[in-house]
């Protein structure tokens, strides 16, 4: 029996098995060892798509309705709410059941293997501080593997696998897996005896990609859509500021697609009528009655990834889809400060879990940063500040954990 690896990110998802002794990672895009976890329920074709298909879809201005960063909903109610998704009604369980079905279907058409049982990676804590929670997320993940049709899954710690995948280390040194992924910062400190990994403590916060797209979104692009801007009172005189909730929700990944109600839409028609700057909520309202949430939440993304970009020092997010000329200016110092937070909880998860080792920083001899979001400059200046001497790698961030999965399937570990 072949135990198919999966790597179910909230960004982006691989899959793998051991072939000839080496991780083999499934093309599960044509010529992409990665796909977006991304989900598009086409109105028109009635039919539903996935990973850069679906993102396209987006982009093109198809009709329909589009999911990303499920997995940050894993133990929550929404996760079995029964919803009415484009043409079905569906829980979200169903729809991330349907990603991995589809996830599986394409490791058999490649291999020509069955796959019905998994092991799949899962952060050290779904959620930071809720535990009751964290323990419903993997109760809820595994319950969409079954509904998906596996027969059996296990869950390995993300950071736990990444750490069999990685290169080798000094004798008598001690390695960090700094996995940063989409929703999630996870650590594990490990040794190794030639070919024999142990794990000495892991330990994970829920920061990730997906909050700093939430962070800057809110500062640098929000504002222009009327977040911290005034609205008359409908009856007699005085104003009041705007809520934030609409706007937090319209900057978070996962909340975006049940932004587009009735109720909210029949509010941001009001914040343009009454608004001090009604242009700003016309913009507002142009988004909900477009649905064009999620495109600027890719803007954003794009945006962060531009300024990170060596000696990058400005970059402008292009929200031109919505109002020609309409940008928003992002400087790597501004950026910075809006991450501050998000980086000193990074580091605080980082310290507790060397505390946990009972490790001193300069028993570390390696950092091996893994999840796209492990690249951003905020995560290697935080790292690099805590671990001055510790050599850096970064060869395989974006599929260390499916490597890992796979060579941990293929020893039969515990799981």
């Amino acid at each position: 029996m072949t135990i198919l690896g999966i790597d179910f990110g909230t960004s982006n998802t691989a899959a793998g098995v051991m072939v000839s002794g080496r991780p083999h990672l499934i093309e599960v895009e044509p010529g992409r060892k990665t796909l977006p976890t991304s989900v598009f329920f086409d109105y028109d074709r009635k039919v539903t798509t996935y990973g850069a298909v679906a993102n396209a879809a987006l982009i093109d201005g198809r009709e329909g309705r589009f999911m990303r960063a499920l997995k940050s909903v894993l133990g929550t109610p929404l996760m079995r709410e029964k919803r009415q998704i484009a043409y079905e009604r569906l829980t979200l369980i169903e729809v991330v059941a349907r990603f991995l079905r589809m996830l599986r279907e394409r490791a058999e058409a490649e291999t020509g293997e069955s796959y019905d049982v998994a092991l799949s990676g899962r952060p050290v804590r779904f959620h930071s501080t809720d535990d009751a929670r964290n323990a419903q997320a993997e109760v809820d993940l595994r319950e969409a593997y079954m509904v998906a049709g596996y027969r059996d899954v296990s869950f390995m710690y993300e950071p736990e696998a990444a750490a069999l995948a990685s290169g080798p280390l000094d004798k008598g040194a001690l390695g960090l897996i700094v996995d940063i992924g989409g929703g999630t910062s996870d650590f594990s400190v490990f040794e190794r005896d030639g070919d024999v990994t142990r794990i000495i403590a892991s330990h994970g916060v829920r920061v990730g990609g997906t909050d700093f797209d939430r962070a800057i979104s809110i500062a640098d692009v929000m504002p222009l859509f009327g977040r911290g801007a005034e609205i008359r009172n409908a009856l007699g005189e005085g104003r009041h500021v705007a809520p934030n909730a609409i706007y937090n929700d319209l900057a978070t990944w996962a909340k975006i697609p049940f932004l587009y109600t009735g109720e909210n839409r029949r509010m941001a028609a009001d914040f343009a009528k009454l608004g001090v700057e009604p242009a700003l909520f016309a913009r507002l309202k142009t988004v909900l009655e477009m649905e064009l949430g999620h495109d600027i939440a890719f803007a954003v993304e794009a945006g962060k990834i531009a300024l990170n970009r060596p000696d990058m020092k400005t970059a402008e997010i292009d929200l031109e889809l919505i109002e020609k000329g309409l940008r928003a200016d992002l400087t790597q110092d501004a950026m910075d400060t809006v991450l501050a937070d998000h980086a000193t909880a990074i580091r605080a998860c980082a310290a507790e879990t060397l505390a946990m080792a009972n490790i001193a920083p300069d028993r570390i001899g390696k950092i091996v940063f893994v999840g796209g979001s492990s690249l951003m400059q905020v995560v290697e200046d935080a790292m690099v500040g805590m671990f001055p001497n510790a050599a850096l790698e970064r060869a395989e961030a974006f599929t260390a954990v499916a490597d890992g999965l796979a060579i941990a399937a293929a020893r039969d570990l515990p799981l």
